[in-house]
């Protein structure tokens, strides 16, 4: 029995076929980039107010103070969803009564906007909230949508990985790319908010397919070392240029309709990719398809210029391939020390990535250009993702896991003492926190990966990933905690990502260690003692009689 790796040496590991995979494939991933986050301009909500219809019976000054005033972050604005009972204001325009002067406007009955919203295009000139007035009654709506998108993404990371196994790699890769762009174009066409939603659950189903089976196709046909650099750098680095464009497109394309049309150009440029990019050599392997895993890798060594044996890979023989043991999920709470661990991970992961989409959806709300801040929260990620994979080759897991966390904690709960004035300071906090934060979610896979033993490592990798698709679709709830005080989301954010910085300190340390091949060879918790159980006890906990099914 022969190891995959091992029969495929001779093409090397950086040739013009392992550079081509790479870079198509990071490629592909660049429109899930601004798919993922185009909600942020897509469900963009101007200023608005209630609109006074042009054939009510005002004078000038009257229809310039039928909206009353409200208090918002210590400056008096117009309120946004209610005016003055217009039946009321239109009596005293009658009478000749001066507003102000001769009415208390504090003691005037108010009303709600039954005619409507009167939106700013300054910034917009259309999106789904003023499409459908998602405001007052109905803003409840608009984070709402995000977290729709989220679920979509939490459906497609149960579906992915099984479709892939069971059709193909690279089939399911371009059937995702599809379904992404498909349905968001189709979105063009919505006549309503509820189609809009339904058609971008969807969207966010391709989303993430897309990216999990990319992902995947990359580690099974590059080689060990490429593999690594190419699921740290390779993969995140090209989902930030695409989150990237996303603010350029819609810089220069303000209305929504359009805007979707032009984000889904780049998904129909990627559909040629079919005829560059291979199906996985293992995949073919494990259905018994070895004539074309062959045909690949010997079209492979021709483009490296190197001679392949003339039979790769020998029905007869049996290759060893990485297998897949059935696990249950109660495995990951089978004793006290991996049950505390787990536990942990859920939260780190959930936390973690609350304040990425978090800060991510919030940028454009930043004080000033929305477009800029917008570019700067993704490009911010491009040095974070760096950042990370140096710290990793070098340093401590948890404690540079934690430090960053402290970082972008840190720095977030510092906004509130910012004066309002102090607008390009705050915004420099934020980015500081979103540098953190980033660098701290993208070394979560490599730590969780390391932390757990063999035949629940793959498992445990998809529970707490899942964890973090849960974070994403409540981190919308946090922006809109905006609309009632500007620096409470970053307060909450700031704090929760501490909490979570402080827990990371009691994860037992991987790096530099053996990974563990049983769940009786995982580190402890650090702080944390276990009493020694009875053998019997020991021995029900390792054969448990409890019937779950597979995760």
């Amino acid at each position: 029995m022969r190891d995959y790796d091992e029969v495929t040496t001779f093409l090397g590991e950086w040739g013009p076929f392992q550079r081509l995979i790479f870079f198509l494939l990071s490629a592909s991933i660049i429109p899930n980039g601004f798919n993922g986050m185009s909600v942020v301009f897509l469900a963009a909500a101007p200023e608005h107010r209630c609109r006074v219809p042009d054939t009510a019976n005002l004078s000038r000054a009257w229809r310039n103070h039928s909206i009353p005033l409200r208090l918002l972050d210590g400056r008096e604005v117009p309120h946004s969803c209610r005016r003055y009972r217009l039946a009321a204001i239109a009596n005293f325009s009658a009478l000749g009564l001066e507003p102000g002067r001769d009415v208390d406007l504090e003691q005037l009955e108010q009303e709600s906007c039954v005619d409507g919203w009167e939106f700013s295009q300054d910034v917009y000139l259309s999106t789904i909230v003023t499409e459908w007035s998602l405001v007052c009654e109905d803003d409840w709506k608009t984070p709402l949508t995000s977290s729709l998108f989220f679920v979509g993404v939490l459906l497609g990371s149960f579906v992915s990985g099984q479709l892939s196994d069971r059709f193909g790699r690279k089939s399911i890769l371009f059937a995702t790319m599809a379904v992404q762009t498909g349905f968001s174009f189709l979105q063009i066409f919505s006549i309503n908010w509820e189609m809009f939603t339904v058609l971008f659950v969807i969207v966010g189903m391709g989303q993430i397919s897309n990216y999990v089976v990319a992902f995947i196709l990359g580690t099974e046909i590059l080689g060990k070392s490429v593999r690594i650099i190419f699921s740290t750098l390779g993969v995140c680095t090209f989902f930030a240029v695409g989150y990237m464009l996303l603010p350029l497109f819609a810089y220069f394309i303000r209305d929504w309709r359009m805007l979707l049309l032009a984000l889904t150009v780049p998904g129909v440029l990627c559909l040629p990719l079919w005829w560059f990019i291979p199906e996985s050599p293992r995949w073919l392997i494990s259905q018994r398809r070895f004539s074309e895993a062959e045909s690949i890798i010997q079209k492979a060594a021709k483009m490296n210029n190197i001679a392949a044996p003339r039979v790769i890979f020998d029905p007869m023989e049996e290759l060893k391939l990485p297998g897949q043991q059935k696990v249950l999920i109660l495995d990951l709470f089978r004793t006290r020390n991996i049950a505390t661990i787990t536990i942990m991970s859920l939260l780190l992961w959930m936390l973690t990535s609350v304040g990425y989409f978090a800060l991510s959806l919030n940028a454009p709300n930043l004080h000033g250009d929305a477009y800029l801040n917008c570019f700067l929260s993704a490009l911010i990620e491009v040095p974070a993702y760096i950042t990370a994979w140096l710290l990793l080759r070098r340093l401590p897991r948890r404690y540079i896991i934690a430090g960053v966390l402290f970082l972008g904690g840190g720095v977030l709960l510092l906004i509130q003492f910012i004066p309002a004035d102090y607008n390009f300071l705050s915004i420099g906090l934020v980015m500081l926190g979103k540098f953190g934060i980033t660098s701290a979610f993208s070394m979560l896979y490599v730590f969780t990966a390391e932390l757990y033993p063999t035949p629940v490592r793959n498992m445990a990798v998809g529970v707490t990933s899942m964890a973090s698709r849960v974070g994403s679709i409540i981190a919308p709830y946090f922006v809109y905690l905006g609309a009632y005080n500007r620096v409470l989301p970053y307060i909450v954010m700031g704090s929760l990502t501490v909490f979570i910085g402080i827990i990371t300190l009691f994860f037992p340390e991987s790096f530099g260690m053996t990974l563990p091949e049983t769940l009786e060879q995982m580190q402890k918790v650090k702080g944390f003692r276990f009493r020694k159980k009875p053998r019997d006890s020991v021995e029900k906990e390792e054969n448990p009689k409890v019937l779950i099914t597979s995760f």
